[in-house]
């Protein structure tokens, strides 16, 4: 059996509005081990909110509620806010989608690095420094040097992109969560950004959550992959077996996708049907 690094049961993300409740997360349940977890569904679907809830960023008056959610056997509902922020960064890490809002414009690229590193540390500013400078040099990142004086805007996309990933795995977290992090990227870029993840996460062990709406490239790159519509998980299957699936709703996400090895004169129109939206949510244990 896979060592389980995080245990969800029943996670709802609720948020008050003038017409009443909105469910964006409706009673999600899943495991992630040593692993690459994949995410996947249409904008709105609830993926994002459930990485920000698993580490609890959804403020008033978003209100997350769940059975538990076990970081290695400890629940995360049960700590305090003091307590979390301990949690994030040094144990769960998060890449945004969007790096330009993501880091801080008016700080070198160096020293929010160090910042990131020595709040989780007690190393000195010079151990920090190394260790930044290693940590680019991690991400493929050529002369890091010149890296660590630069400025937020003086980076292309690829390159914000390494440097939050940078950034977010230099206390060594247990997991880290991404949030489509390669969908601002071209092609050649996304790809060096997914080896640069593969082989970290490989040679660290740790646990990956990617969310993305791409389901080629998450076939390609994740171990197992869960299929969210209007906050639920409708379908769990494995990675490379993604093309496979029976849920009528994943079919139509595949069936509207370009295919060169199957060309057709008009793509097909997803056809939802309400009942999705109120099936019971599928559990994504192992």
């Amino acid at each position: 059996m896979m060592e389980q690094l995080l245990d969800i049961e029943n996670l709802w993300v609720k948020f008050p509005t003038r017409q009443g409740i909105f469910d964006a997360v409706r009673g999600v349940s899943f495991t992630l081990g040593r692993e690459r977890l994949g995410i996947v569904g249409e904008s709105g679907s609830g993926k994002s909110m459930t990485g920000r809830a698993i580490l609890r960023l959804i403020r008033p008056p978003g209100i997350v509620e769940a059975d538990y959610i076990k970081l290695e056997g400890t629940n995360l509902l049960d700590k305090t806010e003091k307590e979390m922020r301990a949690v994030r960064g040094q144990q769960i890490s998060m890449v945004m989608q969007d790096p330009k809002f993501s880091l801080n414009p008016v700080m070198t690229i160096g020293n929010q690095i160090i910042e990131a590193y020595r709040l989780h540390s007690k190393a000195s500013k010079s151990e920090a420094y190394a260790k930044s400078l290693e940590m680019l040099e991690a991400v493929s990142i050529r002369n890091p040097k010149r890296v660590m004086r630069a400025y937020p805007h003086e980076m292309s996309g690829g390159m914000g992109q390494r440097i939050m990933i940078a950034m977010m795995l230099i206390p060594n977290p247990k997991i880290l969560i991404a949030d489509e992090p390669t969908s601002a990227l071209d092609v050649s870029v996304q790809r060096q950004v997914l080896d640069i993840m593969d082989r970290l996460v490989n040679e660290r062990g740790m646990g990956l959550i990617f969310i993305s709406h791409d389901l080629n490239l998450v076939a390609d790159f994740c171990d197992r992959v869960l299929i969210m519509y209007a906050g639920r998980i409708v379908e769990v299957c494995q990675a490379d077996r993604l093309h496979e699936a029976q849920h009528p709703y994943t079919r139509g996400l595949l069936n509207s996708l370009p295919r060169f090895d199957a060309p057709k004169p008009r793509l097909e129109v997803l056809q939802r049907d309400p009942a999705w939206s109120e099936a019971p949510s599928v559990s994504g244990r192992t």
